[in-house]
């Protein structure tokens, strides 16, 4: 007989809504299997009962059996061999309706037992199983809503620990009633055709040995035919008691496997992270806005489909587009109400939405995996395999992980007039004068008269200040070298993007870049003057971090508002106290009418610890020297080959030029004749270079006698 088709148990704890949509299907078939048993077991019911209507009760079985081709069983439609077995049953009913007369001890062990306990105990246990499932899917639903809605705030342990518990349990039971389930599906399957063809066989070997019908050949064909079922029956009862066992061992298997996997926040160690992901998909909660300041959560099932967010409830047939993540940028973000949330936004900034996952590895599989489809890696043929490279090459580019302002001290000379001081071991603030400080004075390094900017503009206002100097009066020169022109914009395939949130607190010129102190002074004046001013608005930006500069977007528009190339960025550093302060020196060419250069120091805030940020720029720094590294090996080996082909022309033109005067001297001597002087007027023919020694010999002979 054909392949039987089967509910996978391995996907029974991913609980998917392609998996739910297929156990829909199967449930169908078992409703058809016990519409049509039931059909069938009062058709056998009234030969049973009644001997005399015996005729009419074997008519209508064989006009059951000849409709269930007709029958749209939605894993059964395309069995042809047991169609047309149960056709050749319908036949032999048939020829056999004419008999009145079964013994009813026979027709009930042999007929109506199998029947009777296929009805009462294989369909009512599947009914029973489905209410069972249902109920632990309802409570393990009611477990996790509870579980999502725990607060971050108000965080009670024991609360925490009980909930933990309620979906440990809650999802054990799902999991292991979805299996038993599946299981008593899948036997279904092979227990319908035992239960359609056994009673028949006993019906027929009854009526055979009842009635001795027929003559030898009529017996002896049917009951080839007879035997020929009972060993396929055979056959299928022992393919469906080896599918039981392999069954069972794989829920076995799979109980012990998912142990770990019930717990909605996985120990991180003893399940690891796997970032080098380019497909996921799992349940996450979506935020939604019902409100202006209100919003709810829905938990859908989320999955990546190349480069697209997919999302599907449960009941859908397929699922729909959330959001496109190519070049999308995702990072974690702190919710109120809500943990593990993590923030999508569209490459045009026009679409952002928040999510959040069951545990902390989860949202950091889901934050590596979108950040690998955003950079296009799924498109290339190894896909996994090149995220594991790239993720393996930026963590080698920063092993170990020092800040880029600590190995700019390690580069630096420290000056023989001070000690040298390291970052993390002051304990001086911003406002206190360090030890190192004491001996310089804020003239030297911040300059003088120097105003300050708390707030960044933006490239349309300074196009428009620009307009108006050059139409208007001499103004002051913008200190901090940006204009509102388009700046081009980094290549998309480079290997570094890391967003941060932060607040731009303010900038001014300094005179020094040597010390990441002009840093820590600079804070400490922009910081003073806030407060002297009554300045507390900060505005808040995403600072991208590439290979190629620094980004200052707007989060709303998505608009640059100012940008840093990276070769200008000479030193980064945090505060001393704060870690959420930080700042960088940018150095630009050209400001002035003296033609030297301007340094500008930046001062912002961070959501997260400054010393992350540092550390980005600090290995986009080392990722954009070795790559220009590489490019300047390649120009050299390039001038290299320049050098050698002109070489070879040199060469070439000199080899040339000795053979063009070894055939010049070949033909003056082939020219050249002896001819001997005498009183006959015959004389001697020079050649031009003999001539011309002679005149100079003529000359040094001259010279001589004029000296002496």
């Amino acid at each position: 007989m054909p392949g039987i088709d089967k509910l996978p148990i391995e996907e029974t704890l991913e609980d998917s809504p392609q998996t739910r949509s297929l156990l829909g299907v199967f449930e169908e078939d078992a409703d058809a299997i016990s519409s049509y048993s039931h059909q069938l077991f009062q058709a056998m019911q009234r030969i049973y009962d009644a001997q005399n209507e015996l005729s009419a009760a074997t008519h209508l079985t064989s006009k059951l059996l000849k409709e269930y081709e007709k029958q749209r069983f939605p894993l059964g439609s395309d069995d042809e061999v047991m169609s047309s077995t149960l056709q050749q049953f319908a036949k032999v009913i048939d020829e056999l309706s004419s008999c009145n007369a079964v013994l009813s001890t026979q027709l009930a062990d042999a007929m109506m037992f199998p029947i009777t306990q296929f009805k009462e105990r294989d369909l009512k246990e599947i009914l029973t199983l489905k209410e069972v499932f249902q109920i632990a899917s309802n409570d393990h639903d009611t477990a996790i809503n509870r579980y999502s809605r725990l607060s971050k705030r108000r965080d009670n342990e024991k609360v925490r620990n009980e909930v933990m518990e309620d979906v440990y349990t809650s999802r054990k039971k799902q999991h292991q009633t979805m299996m038993h389930y599946f299981t008593a599906l899948n036997t279904l399957q092979y227990k319908k055709k035992i239960a359609l063809l056994e009673p028949l066989l006993g019906y027929m070997q009854a009526q055979i040995s009842f009635f001795k019908l027929g003559s030898e050949n009529l017996t002896q064909q049917w009951e080839e035919f007879l035997l020929n079922i009972g060993t396929s029956v055979q056959n299928v009862r022992r393919e469906m008691d080896t599918e039981v066992d392999v069954m069972q061992q794989t829920i076995q298997d799979l109980e012990e496997a998912s142990d770990l996997l019930y717990m909605p926040d996985p120990d991180p160690i003893k399940i690891p992270i796997n970032r080098n992901l380019t497909r996921k998909a799992g349940y996450l909660n979506i935020r939604n806005k019902t409100g202006l300041v209100s919003s709810s959560w829905d938990r859908q099932y989320f999955f990546t489909q190349g480069g697209n967010m997919m999302s599907q409830a449960r009941g859908d047939v397929a699922g729909g587009l959330v959001m496109d993540i190519d070049n999308c940028s995702v990072m974690a973000v702190d919710c109120e109400d809500r943990r593990f949330c993590f923030q999508i936004t569209a490459f045009d900034g026009k679409k952002v939405v928040i999510l959040q996952a069951e545990s902390r590895k989860d949202c950091e599989e889901w934050i590596a995996t979108i950040n690998n489809i955003s950079k296009r890696i799924y498109l290339s043929e190894n896909p996994e395999e090149i995220a594991a490279r790239v993720n393996q090459s930026a963590l080698d580019a920063v092993t170990p992980s020092p800040s880029f302002q600590q190995r700019h001290e390690s580069l630096r000379p420290a000056p023989q007039s001070r000690p040298k001081a390291s970052r993390t071991s002051s304990s001086g603030s911003v406002g206190s004068e360090s030890p190192a400080l004491s001996t310089l004075s804020l003239d030297a390094l911040v300059a003088p008269d120097t105003p300050i900017q708390f707030d960044i503009i933006s490239p349309v206002s300074e196009e428009y200040a620009g307009q108006a100097k050059s139409t208007g009066p001499a103004g002051r020169t913008n200190p901090f070298g940006e204009s509102g022109d388009t700046e081009s914009e980094e290549s998309e395939d480079s290997i570094l993007h890391q967003l941060y949130i932060v607040h731009f607190l303010g900038s001014m010129e300094v005179k020094s870049t040597e010390s990441p102190d002009v840093i820590y002074e600079t804070m400490r004046h922009i910081l003073a003057s806030r407060a002297i001013h009554n300045i507390f608005r900060m505005t808040e930006s995403h600072l991208l971090v590439t290979c190629d500069s620094l980004k200052l977007i707007d989060p709303q528009t998505q608009v640059t508002r100012l940008r840093f190339p990276l070769p200008s960025v000479v030193l980064c550093a945090t505060h001393q106290e704060n870690k959420r302060l930080f700042g960088f020196l940018l150095q630009t060419a050209g400001g002035r009418g003296n033609g030297r250069p301007i340094s500008v120091c930046y001062v912002l805030e961070s959501n997260n610890e400054g010393e992350k940020i540092c550390d980005s720029v600090g290995l986009a720094k080392q990722i954009a020297f070795h790559s220009e590294m590489d490019r300047r090996a390649s120009e050299k080996q390039k001038e290299l080959v320049k050098a050698k082909e002109k070489q070879q022309e040199e060469l070439s033109k000199q080899k040339q030029i000795e053979k063009d005067l070894e055939e010049q001297s070949r033909l003056i001597a082939a020219s050249t004749r002896p001819n001997p002087a005498g009183g006959d007027g015959q004389f001697l023919v020079l050649s031009n270079s003999q001539s011309e020694d002679s005149d100079a010999g003529e000359e040094v002979r001259k010279k001589g006698e004029s000296e002496a």
